[in-house]
């Protein structure tokens, strides 16, 4: 045919063989590439195989030379699955983050839905792991225990015990939300959450005592959260959640992430918990932006401000 190329026009390459391509450079990598559709293993099991392993190396060790090495030991073999746990949950930031880009650039095509549908799938399987691990780490943080006599704890960075999810996902918006639930059941103690607000410089001690048990008596399991302040309103139902012993949240600004959007972020991040109601006392357009956005949400506001509308 060489002698006929003026008359075969060039072709380019198809998807097919972009595939393959890709296929020969990199390779396929199974239950990574794919969801993996495998079971976890059985909950008894795990526990039995964390005994056996603190078993093996303390019956191995103890009363020996290399006793002194034990307690290192026991510590590194909790820290495994401390580690397994922690870099799981980075994976699984990944997996929101690339869930929520893939929710700009949807389309109304089958390949971009396709891609959310796996993308959602993955970060199921995450969490589903990121548990299993969070199993076996308390499991061996027991035993840590019972050897050592006092409790395991990192080096570094905390221990948290998250909450398992629901195993159904319907889509990815319901991942997200079940995730940022999940999350936040962690950080938060149980009962009906009230939103406190006022400025720095509203200091009318009477009064926002006097508010705060009107709803405390309604709500003896409230929890209430504010934005720790310094001063000011927020200072002072903080005091007031002191002595009355109500559990209480700070939503401190992130001044350095979100430098002059800090306190309108730390808003959005108090709402995101559905508060049952907001309290909101004299302040600036903080205060303000606070009772707009939980109305538009659909939340009760107590206005305490000389122009609100009362409680």
């Amino acid at each position: 045919m060489s002698e006929h190329d003026d008359h075969e026009p060039q072709h380019a390459s198809s998807p097919t063989d972009h595939i393959l391509t890709e296929l020969q450079l990199y390779g396929h990598r199974r239950f990574v590439d794919e969801p993996d559709p495998r079971p976890l293993p059985d909950g008894r099991i795990v526990a039995n195989a964390v005994a056996d392993i603190f078993d093996a190396l303390i019956v191995t060790l103890e009363n020996t030379r290399l006793e002194p090495d034990l307690d290192d030991l026991l510590w590194a073999a909790v820290n495994i699955f401390h580690r397994a746990t922690d870099r799981i949950g980075r994976e699984l930031d990944d997996n929101e983050q690339t869930q929520r880009r893939s929710h700009r650039e949807q389309d109304g095509s089958e390949v971009k839905s396709v891609e959310l549908e796996r993308l959602t799938a993955e970060g199921q399987t995450l969490i589903e792991r990121q548990n299993a691990f969070e199993m076996m780490r308390d499991q061996a943080a027991e035993h840590y225990e019972r050897y050592i006599g006092s409790t395991w704890k990192p080096r570094s960075g905390s221990m948290v015990n998250r909450k398992a999810m629901t195993s159904a996902m319907i889509d990815s918006r319901d991942f997200l939300a079940a995730r940022k639930r999940a999350e936040q059941l962690v950080l938060l103690p149980p009962g009906p959450k009230i939103a406190f607000t006022g400025g720095l410089d509203f200091n009318d001690h009477s009064l926002i005592w006097a508010k705060l048990d009107k709803v405390h008596a309604k709500h003896p399991d409230m929890v209430l959260m504010h934005g720790k302040s310094p001063k000011g309103a927020e200072k002072i139902a903080s005091r007031w959640a002191d002595h009355r012993n109500v559990p209480q949240i700070g939503f401190a600004p992130d001044w350095t992430k979100h430098a002059k959007a800090a306190p309108f972020k730390r808003n959005d991040a108090m709402l995101d918990v559905l508060p049952i109601g907001v309290i909101v006392f004299p302040g600036t357009g903080i205060q303000d932006n606070l009772a707009d956005k939980a109305r538009k949400l659909g939340i009760p506001v107590f206005d305490f401000r000389p122009k609100g509308g009362g409680a």
